[in-house]
């Protein structure tokens, strides 16, 4: 495997009107994100909706990214469930449609112990060859993967990379020389992403980078003592696009700022609260995005 991630990954959103994917609006996003400098997409992550979205439609999205960015940047395609057949499914239809790695979260809702864990992700692993991005997010899937699990995945000559949400800094220290020298540290949090960075994280799979992408971009090339505290004038409003449900806000953020014509979202998701907007709306101007 000679695909690792490290730099600025946007888990992209998918960008709805009337119902259907607004491919227009698609294209704007993935120019704006090219234009700035981010180093890879992650297309049918949580961002993106995906437990809202078809085969068919990830597919297609899939399909329309991979020419849109013509082997710019790399692409990361989720392909995680809950059911171990489904994930290795998935996994499978990402390696045909030709993704450089799948990104594989834990599964949720029916809570699996440690052990179980890992063996899902091992027999997804085998049965699959692509690289596989772990996906540790406990805030949705109630269950986390533990360092030690972690470790032992990482063995694999498969797995080659993790994205750890769970914001929990500590997470690190237990990992600190206990995995390969290629594999990949890429912080789900953008809050504290930039702590993430500093204890020796490789990059980031980001939301905030919608917005912001040159700067998330530059942060994660500079990680001075400058970039900390520029990043510090912003947490208020990285903080803001997660009052709601992602990517509730980032959508509404994203339209505002003229990048995708509408913020909708799909069942059961709702779009942007008014007091959702009234919250945001002034973190944006702050920022200078609208």
């Amino acid at each position: 495997m000679s695909f690792t991630p490290r730099g600025v990954y946007t888990a992209l959103v998918t960008p709805f009107k009337d119902g259907s994917i607004d491919f227009k609006s698609y294209e704007r996003l993935l120019k704006h994100q090219l234009d700035n400098g981010v180093q890879g997409f992650v297309v049918n992550g949580t961002t993106a909706e995906s437990p809202a979205l078809k085969v068919e439609e990830v597919r297609t999205l899939f399909e329309k990214t991979k020419s849109f960015v013509s082997g710019q940047v790399p692409l990361i395609l989720g392909t995680g469930s809950n059911a171990t057949f489904k994930a290795i499914h998935s996994t499978k239809l990402a390696k045909e449609w030709g993704a450089d790695a799948a990104l594989v979260v834990c599964p949720y809702y029916n809570k699996p112990t440690q052990a179980g864990m890992k063996a899902h992700f091992l027999a997804i692993a085998d049965s699959v060859d692509i690289p596989l991005v772990l996906y540790n997010v406990p805030g949705r899937t109630i269950v986390s993967l533990n360092p030690q699990t972690t470790v032992e995945l990482s063995a694999h000559p498969n797995i080659i990379s993790i994205k750890e949400a769970s914001g929990d800094m500590d997470y690190l220290n237990h990992l600190e020389g206990r995995l390969p020298e290629e594999f990949a540290l890429l912080s789900g949090d953008d809050g504290t992403y930039y702590e993430f960075l500093n204890k020796g994280g490789h990059g980031v799979i980001s939301v905030m980078s919608h917005l912001i992408p040159q700067k998330v971009v530059e942060w994660t090339k500079s990680q001075s003592p400058e970039g900390a505290k520029d990043f510090e004038s912003y947490k208020d409003l990285i903080a803001g696009l997660f009052i709601e449900p992602n990517p509730t806000p980032t959508k509404w953020a994203l339209k505002e700022m003229g990048i995708i014509e509408s913020a909708e979202c799909r069942l059961p998701l709702l779009g942007l609260s008014d007091d959702g907007q009234a919250q945001l709306r002034p973190l944006l101007e702050k920022a200078g995005l609208i």
